[in-house]
């Protein structure tokens, strides 16, 4: 992919020459497809940088509204909307999983061949949306893809099987917990999920590209998967192999709360604006201050070496989350900043990883607390 130069002013954007000229690099080295970037405050989108190509072969280039598959982006998305209905005292983060899910009293925990033995305790809320339940990844039934299986299906499939590990004991990066909890809303809300998302989170924080489900016109904005080639010095091709071919199929595609949602980076500065502002945007608040508080901090136990909220990794100043596609959110609380970071790759050739370090260097340096 040699980009001819009549083609690298479309590499370019219009705002921010600075943070084009840290990651037009990227691209003119092939190790970048393409990227949309974005910086905002609380109050507002402070610059939108777009670089590289959404389709090198057609020679499209990135735009600001182009559709990415944002993945586990949607753990933290859907901790949130969980989070709604424990401020509404609907349900408590230390409830036991089998108070609204029946199928999980008494699950069994593997304790090597063909053996189980009893559960310490039960499973809790908390712990599903902080990938301490011993669930695992997916169930065996969640194939090939993971947006097959109705939700409340893919939950009883991990009902069925033994724990991994003991309640609390032990990090285990988890598709099944946070889908379990999102069924836990289900129950609780009297909505299905899908649902509950677009009336109290999508809608009201006009979050209009963000969906499980995208349409014909989004499909057409949505920027190609690239991987590195054989060589690994190249770009080539790549997909979405974790999902159903045909996008806007509502007949077999289900929502995934685990990393489902295809977004733009407008929407997810949206998103990311409301909780670097308190849980409130626009005069409408969304969380409390105690549950923003549960959702933004550790919940990991001190002995574990992973540092987990719920539905988003945390740090000491920040917290966020990234997607299988190298997609990425970060509220960072001292800068007072939302960092968004939109590609679709899987893997890099060359120095290509290093190009969202660089953007968030950039955007800190220019725009973060002084």
């Amino acid at each position: 992919m040699r980009t001819p130069i009549f083609f690298l002013g479309l590499l370019l954007s219009v705002c921010g020459f600075a943070a084009d000229s840290v990651l037009a690099p990227f691209v003119q080295r092939e190790e970048l497809a393409g990227a949309v970037a974005l910086v905002a405050s609380k109050d507002k989108v402070l610059n939108v940088t777009t670089v590289g190509f959404a389709d090198i072969e057609a020679k499209k280039p990135m735009q600001a509204d182009s559709v990415f598959w944002i993945a586990s982006q949607s753990k933290g998305i859907t901790a949130t909307a969980v989070m709604m209905l424990v401020d509404e005292g609907k349900l408590s983060l230390n409830d036991p999983v089998e108070k609204y899910l029946p199928e999980f009293t008494d699950q069994q925990v593997a304790a090597g061949k063909d053996k189980t033995v009893a559960r310490a305790r039960s499973i809790t809320i908390r712990d599903l949306l902080s990938h301490v339940s011993g669930l695992p990844f997916k169930s065996a039934e969640e194939q090939p893809t993971l947006d097959g299986l109705p939700l409340a299906a893919a939950v009883k499939t991990y009902a069925k099987a033994p724990l991994a590990t003991q309640p609390g004991a032990h990090y285990q990066y988890s598709n099944a917990g946070i889908n379990t909890a999102a069924r836990v809303l289900e129950v609780v809300s009297g909505m299905a999920y899908e649902e509950f998302m677009d009336k109290r989170l999508f809608g009201p924080l006009g979050m209009k590209d963000t969906t499980f489900w995208p349409n014909a016109e989004q499909v057409s904005r949505l920027a190609k998967t690239y991987k590195p080639d054989a060589s690994k010095k190249k770009l080539t091709l790549g997909g979405l192999g974790q999902l159903q071919a045909d996008l806007t199929d509502h007949a077999h595609r289900f929502p995934m709360p685990a990393g489902g949602l295809f977004s733009t980076a407008k929407d997810v500065s949206i998103f990311c604006r409301m909780l670097l502002n308190g849980g409130e945007l626009d005069g409408r608040r969304y969380l409390s201050a105690a549950a923003l508080k549960e959702l933004s901090t550790r919940q990991t136990p001190k002995e574990l070496k992973e540092s987990y909220g719920l539905g988003l990794a945390v740090g000491p100043d920040f917290f966020g989350h990234g997607g299988a596609q190298a997609t990425g959110m970060e509220v960072r609380t001292k800068d007072g900043l939302v960092i968004v970071w939109m590609v679709q790759h899987q893997g890099f050739p060359g120095k290509g990883g290093q190009a969202q370090g660089e953007f968030k260097k950039w955007a800190v340096k220019e725009f973060g607390a002084k």
